[in-house]
């Protein structure tokens, strides 16, 4: 199928906003839909007009580009929606990757899905998961939790508490203090760094937080970074020692214990606090 061939997203009587993923670095990376989708647009809502002209061109794509980006998001949102009302078909790009993951595009897509208009998402490139993959560190159980934050005991919460893996974007400038950081409590914690993913200088370079801490710090990091972060061991054993709280306080509840009562029980036996211990019982009851 060329760009241009006919295809569903093409309908004249019913608009449509289409989020298109492109790419993270090497053009070659969007998919036949998103050509289709773009060519067939009314519209291209994206970031900044002049990246995205480039992948345009590079496809031989001709299409009408409005900026979207976190400064316009607002008053774009209104007048998108009045043109997919109006039967428009609208794509949506970033200059990157996924729209909405660490990209504007939210308001536009949950004004759309409030107001009954059609939706539809495209799969397509996205760094958060072609980090998560390259790091070779677990993936059954992850968290993106978008820019690493600037405040230092923000920051070091963050890595302390995650008891699972950990992708997030950070700036070349602080990989070397933000390695150091993790590396100061849990020297051997596992890291990778992923920088310039899909272009011409990709690396991922693996190994723990101290020995990644002292080559970064020699040879410090350049372009777009991915730091993918695993588990703390102290997080971890951490959560399996509530977990096993928590099914004990569930089995003195079958047998006819008071919730609060057997919170405190097992509390007493465990060190932890009765009140935690009662809250993440709600919480995990709520989200059963």
């Amino acid at each position: 199928m060329t760009p241009t061939a006919a295809s569903p997203f093409r309908d004249d009587a019913v608009g449509r906003l289409v989020v298109c993923p492109t790419p993270i670095g090497n053009l070659q990376d969007v998919t036949l839909r998103v050509l289709a989708a773009l060519a067939q647009a009314d519209v291209v809502a994206c970031e900044d007009t002049r990246h995205t002209r480039v992948l345009l061109d590079r496809h031989g794509i001709s299409a009408k580009l409005v900026s979207f980006h976190e400064h316009n998001e607002r008053q774009r949102t209104t007048a998108l929606l009045e043109r997919v009302r109006a039967g428009a078909l609208v794509a949506l790009v970033s200059d990157a990757g996924t729209p909405l993951v660490s990209d504007p595009g939210f308001a536009l897509v949950r004004e759309c899905i409030a107001a009954g208009l059609a939706l539809e998402v495209l799969p397509g490139p996205s760094a958060v998961l072609t980090a998560l993959v390259a790091s070779g560190l677990p993936a059954e159980r992850w968290r993106f939790v978008g820019f690493l934050p600037r405040a230092r005991g923000e920051l070091a919460a963050l890595l302390a508490g995650a008891a699972e893996t950990l992708v997030a974007f950070e700036s070349p400038r602080r990989v070397a203090t933000t390695l150091e950081l993790l590396a100061a409590p849990e020297p051997e914690r596992a890291v990778a760094v992923c920088r310039e993913l899909t272009k011409v200088h990709e690396e991922v370079r693996r190994g723990s937080a101290a020995e990644l801490a002292v080559h970064f710090r020699e040879t410090p990091a350049r372009g777009e970074v991915v730091l993918v972060v695993g588990a703390s061991a102290r997080a971890a054993a951490d959560g399996v020692r509530l977990r096993e709280a928590l099914e004990a306080v569930e089995e003195l509840i079958d047998a006819g214990a008071r919730a609060r009562r057997a919170a405190g029980v097992v509390a007493r036996l465990t060190d932890l606090g009765a009140n935690a211990l009662y809250r993440e019982l709600m919480r995990a009851r709520r989200g059963a």
